[in-house]
């Protein structure tokens, strides 16, 4: 008997299909049964389904002799089905990495309530995920499991058959089945809550639900939207047969008719003469099941109670057409508030180019307005202590302004403060380009840091790389080149490629990383208190997971199950993952134990520190990590699509900073074999380290605020501290007595790139 039996009906998805099966079949959970129902499907869904069948006794086709609906389809399954859970996916739906070894852990967590519900995200078609809003009734806090009365929120949840994991015994028990026609899910849903004796929430997304383009059933517009009074008529029938349940009557009739005012006010769905029709069975409904009670109503509640009440139908219209012409109103003067709003600036901005120059100004940005952080937070404080005269400004929208110190004024992008700064500063200092890209004044000194070693293409580099580039207008960005005065390099490798790639008449300053001089200046109990702060537990070994962004991707997708790393380590590990700025949100794990997301946290270099090891991709945060010479490991597993879609300077498995994984299980080899930290890892790290890090010891941003701000000649700057003789900063795991570190075996062998690569 397996544990789960997850339940698909086919009809019409055979694009998606495959993607369904794969993303069950390749959970990290294996004791599963896959019970596919094809419905009669005129595409090759059949066709799917014996591919996937004939490699995989895991899988059980059902084969339906005429097309019955999404209802009756998973009834078929059902009646087949041997496992101790239920769970339904719809053929286009996904299931999340790591979902079933959460729903296990849960329900075990929970003593096998009759229902799990757990949570699941929209994936529109452009890939983008939108997290369900109600799913704050999913908080795992409080004794669990529960009855409903104990939530009653989560009848107010929209009712779906794939957010729920149900105890087949119970389902069985209860008699419950799916009825026909469109809105199934509605009588399950609530049918399923009212009956269950013990519920338990997991806080985690486990279904991707695909909101299809074309051909989603609910979104099309058909006469199938009047199914629903049937739905309702079902559930509230059931409701009558079990008196016990009447206490729930009051909120499904509100949750009744929120829905049908909701498919009334929808453009796409009732085909046009057939509105008035439903707003009429609309207002017999709620006088057939109307239940008082439940408390008072919001405004916008009540006006849809009023709608269903009185099937006004031409009222109804006339408020439509009242609240189409308001909103045009405020979005024509919304739109001649800003046309305003932007030729003022412009004029403001106008009037600030002719004033003077302010030569004790200064203003900073990195990352569009993301925040004091990178070069341009470095040399920042660097002009604070180096060259007090001169007042520092920081750009950074609202939400970041509070990553910028004290003492530092804060400017909002699009401002007239912030033109007046870019306008009057004399020192401009940024990382890419400002979020709004100011003219360049005679006097006006423009430094452009960058924001790392070069491993990818840039620049120009990009012509013939239309994926990476994105638009790129090639002719804009080299005037915006002839802007800068200097620009940062941290090694030989960056000096050649900027050249080449920015051309320009700038001057290099080849001095080294201004945000690396932390590593050479942090102490052991500064490593310490930061591991502190993030969470991460006493003694253990912390991997900072951080991968680039893939130009050939539209989602953020991470080719790593982190939870599944870490089960194969063991509990001494726990990952640090951050997702690359250009695809924000968290890398996975859901909140998982010792997956700890720092996407968020404002200085990258404050996290390097706080880790014992590096597992990155293609990221300059490779060449950055080198200076603390703490082990890096490359997981390069779709090397090919990158290098396609972006293109790098060099092989990374000619040249490597540590370690090269190839796949999953070639990283969790690396570490579990001691491999990442072994002789062969230290001497390919040692080689990486002498090519590019040859400037980063503690005094980049000395040097460049003596050469840019006061003026001192290239031989009167701080020499450079050889890499032998700069102090190591130890991590905090290694400096520990007590640290798992040193548990972990030696490898037996040197690890050659041959091996690892």
């Amino acid at each position: 008997m397996p544990r789960f039996s997850v339940i698909v009906p086919a009809y019409k998805v055979q694009a998606y299909l495959h993607a369904c099966l794969e993303s069950v079949l390749s959970q990290s959970y294996g004791d599963l049964e896959l019970v596919v129902v094809d419905d009669c499907s005129p595409d090759a869904c059949g066709a799917v389904l014996d591919e996937v069948a004939a490699r995989d006794p895991r899988v059980r086709p059902v084969r339906l002799r005429e097309n019955a609906g999404p209802g009756p389809a998973r009834n078929a399954g059902m009646e087949v089905a041997t496992g101790d859970y239920l769970l339904f996916l719809d053929g286009d739906d996904t299931l999340a990495p790591g979902a079933l070894l959460a729903l296990a852990d849960r329900l075990k967590e929970t003593g096998e309530p009759d229902v799990l519900v757990h949570d699941f995200a929209r994936v529109d078609w452009t890939g983008e995920h939108v997290r369900d809003e109600p799913a704050g009734q999913l908080t795992e806090r409080g004794p669990a499991p529960f009855r409903l009365e104990d939530r009653p929120g989560l009848l107010r949840m929209p009712p779906a058959a794939w957010d729920k994991a149900c105890r087949r015994e119970f389902v069985e028990r209860e008699g419950l089945t799916f009825p026909p026609g469109w809105y199934e899910d509605t009588p399950w849903t609530g049918q399923v809550l009212t009956a269950a004796e013990s519920i338990a929430t997991l806080d985690r997304v486990c279904v991707l639900h695909r909101q299809r383009r074309h051909g989603a059933l609910r979104s099309a517009m058909s006469e199938r939207h009047f199914d629903l009074f049937e739905q309702y008529d079902r559930l509230f029938a059931h409701l009558d047969t079990r008196p016990e349940l009447a206490q729930w009557r009051p909120v499904l009739f509100r949750g009744m008719v929120d829905r049908l005012a909701s498919v009334f006010r929808c453009p796409d769905r009732l085909p046009r003469g057939s509105r008035p029709e439903f707003l009429r069975r609309a207002r017999a409904h709620y006088r057939r099941h109307r239940t008082p009670g439940g408390g008072p109503l919001a405004l916008r509640a009540r006006l849809r109670h009023a709608l269903v009440r009185r099937g006004a139908h031409r009222t109804y219209r006339a408020l439509l057409l009242g609240g189409r012409l308001a909103r045009r109103t405020a979005r024509l003067a919304a739109r001649l508030g800003r046309a305003f709003g932007s030729a003022a600036l412009q004029l403001h901005y106008r009037v600030q180019l002719g004033l003077p120059v302010r030569a004790d100004r200064a203003v900073f940005a990195a990352y569009e307005g993301r925040g004091h952080s990178c070069n341009p937070g470095a040399l920042e404080a660097a002009f604070r202590e180096l060259a007090p005269h001169i007042r520092t400004a920081w750009i950074a929208r609202p939400e970041h302004h509070h990553t910028v110190p004290p003492g530092v004024r804060r400017l909002t992008p699009g401002t007239a403060a912030y033109w007046t700064a870019l306008a009057r500063s004399k020192y401009l200092v940024d990382n890419g380009g400002f979020e709004r890209r100011p003219a360049k004044r005679p006097g006006q000194v423009f430094v452009q840091t960058q924001a790392g070693t070069p491993l990818k293409h840039m620049g120009l580099d990009l012509r013939e790389r239309p994926a990476a580039a994105r638009g790129t207008d090639f002719g804009r960005l080299a005037g915006h080149v002839d802007t800068w005065d200097y620009v940062l390099s941290a090694n030989r490798h960056t000096t050649l490629t900027w050249e080449r790639v920015y051309p320009g008449r700038y001057t290099t300053l080849e001095y080294g990383y201004p945000r690396n001089d932390v590593f050479q200046q942090a102490t052991s109990a500064d490593v310490t208190r930061l591991r502190e702060s993030l969470g991460v537990p006493p003694g253990s070994v912390a991997i900072l997971y951080a991968p680039t962004h893939r130009d050939y991707r539209r989602t953020r997708a991470t080719t790593l199950d982190l939870e599944r790393v870490l089960r194969r380590l063991g509990p001494r590990f726990v990952v640090l993952a951050r997702a690359h700025p250009a695809q924000p949100g968290p890398l996975g794990g859901n909140g998982a134990a010792r997956v700890i997301d720092v996407s968020d946290h404002p200085s990258v270099e404050k996290l390097c520190l706080a880790s014992d090891a590096l597992v990155t991709d293609y990221s300059s945060i490779m060449f950055d990590y080198a200076n603390l010479d703490r082990p890096i490991v490359i997981h390069a597993e779709d090397r090919e699509a990158y290098e396609a879609a972006r293109g790098t300077y060099f092989d990374l498995r000619s040249f490597p900073p540590g370690a090269v994984a190839r796949s999953e299980d070639e990283l969790i080899d690396i570490f579990a074999t001691g491999h990442w930290r072994g002789s062969r890892s230290a001497q390919l790290r040692a080689a990486f380290r002498e090519r590019f890090c040859p400037y980063d010891d503690g005094r980049a941003a000395e040097r460049v605020v003596r050469r840019v701000v006061l003026g001192f000649e290239e031989a009167d700057l701080p020499p450079v501290v050889p890499l032998e003789a700069r102090r190591p900063v130890p991590s905090a795991a290694a400096s520990s007595a007590r640290s798992p570190l040193a548990t972990v075996p030696r490898p037996s062998g040197p690890l050659t790139v041959t091996d690892r690569s």
